[in-house]
């Protein structure tokens, strides 16, 4: 198998050849590989499994340029200079250099009281049309026996509550708001027409994903998240899969997520991520539903990766490698961002772990 034929097959539990290796580093982190790893050598070579690495990312679509607006505007609050913005708006301020996460965030949003606010909001555009630069890279990785996953992540519910704000937006969502309705639905809108493309340029998995659980409850209420977040999710993997129908998709949230699972099944999902161990016990969700259900994650970030020993991290590996069994269904990984609280050693630990297994199969 070419590692594109390895990673489909293990994701569709027909088997596999070796356990693909997958962890993101914080800028600490980062400084920590660069004193491990030589100048120059690549993490495949300096842990003797290339085929570990091996798989291509889709490049992302062209926003359609205008004028920056006023974003400062739609916040009464007074933001440090050094503010950022996204796309859609949503202020980032503040966050330490070292990692990704610890900022704070200002929704646009938050004080809306119409409809026709929502309406006027300047809203981002992309280029729907403009993708050969993504079938290129797409068909480019193909041809290195390389499998693409397509990025999609805060597909409706975060990207939306970021804009809006979670305690409005879930109020706008118990009063059946018309604002709910249009945030949600422009939202929906354009994560289908990124479904779409992806699916047209040939990627082979789309990480979908936003965070509806918590440390050991779910978010919101089943009877919520089915009328409103679930069909709007189907709709999103139903434009991909309606291209493609064999299209894995991955989908994340982090925290305990168990009573949706059969939910995520029925709009579409492959694959679960990231099974964060603090919240689910792997070998019980895999026992009921490993049959119809792959998994990614199971080694947690908030425990064995920064507290355990290089010992716990190998054996984590090869006990959840285990329960999946020869047919696969397990992308074993680190479930979040490695902070820096994390030794290298660990790191270490956990390639070496999926190496070694992979060898002694």
């Amino acid at each position: 198998m070419n590692a594109r034929e390895n990673t489909l097959s293990l994701y569709r539990r027909t088997g596999y050849e070796w356990a693909p290796v997958s962890f993101s580093l914080c800028p600490i982190m980062h400084e920590k590989m660069r004193a491990a790893v030589p100048e120059g050598v690549s993490f495949g070579e300096y842990f003797d499994y290339p085929e570990g690495f091996a798989r291509a990312g889709a490049p992302g679509l062209k926003r359609i340029p205008r004028e920056t607006p006023d974003w400062r505007s739609f916040f009464p609050e007074t933001m440090h200079e050094s503010t950022t913005f996204s796309d859609y708006g949503v202020a980032h301020e503040g966050g330490h250099e070292g990692t990704h996460h610890l900022f704070r965030m200002h929704h646009p949003m938050a004080h809306f009281d119409s409809l026709e606010q929502l309406q006027a909001y300047p809203w981002p555009e992309w280029d729907w049309e403009d993708t050969d630069h993504i079938r290129a890279a797409v068909e480019d990785a193909h041809g290195r026996g390389l499998p693409v996953i397509a990025g999609m992540a805060c597909s409706v519910w975060e990207t939306s509550w970021y804009i809006r704000d979670m305690t409005m937006l879930m109020m706008d969502m118990t009063m059946g708001d018309e604002k709910a309705v249009y945030l949600l639905d422009r939202v929906t809108d354009d994560s289908v027409r990124r479904a779409r493309v992806a699916a047209e340029a040939g990627v082979d998995l789309i990480a979908m994903g936003d965070d509806i659980g918590m440390q050991s409850t779910i978010m919101m209420s089943m009877e919520m998240y089915r009328e409103w977040l679930k069909p709007r999710l189907a709709k999103v993997i139903a434009a991909a899969k309606a291209v493609n129908p064999d299209i894995l998709i991955q989908y994340h949230s982090c925290g305990y997520v168990e009573p949706y699972i059969p939910e995520l099944m029925e709009a579409g999902v492959d694959i679960l991520n990231p099974v964060q161990p603090e919240c689910m016990d792997f070998a019980e969700l895999h026992a009921q539903y490993g049959d119809r259900l792959s998994f990614n994650g199971t080694l947690g970030t908030q425990t064995t990766m920064p507290f355990g020993t290089a010992q716990d991290v190998r054996d984590t590996v090869f006990r959840n490698l285990d329960i999946a069994g020869g047919k696969g269904g397990l992308g074993v990984c680190p479930t979040h961002l490695l902070e820096p609280e994390v030794p290298w050693e660990n790191v270490e630990a956990y390639v070496i772990a999926c190496r070694d297994y992979s060898r002694q199969r």
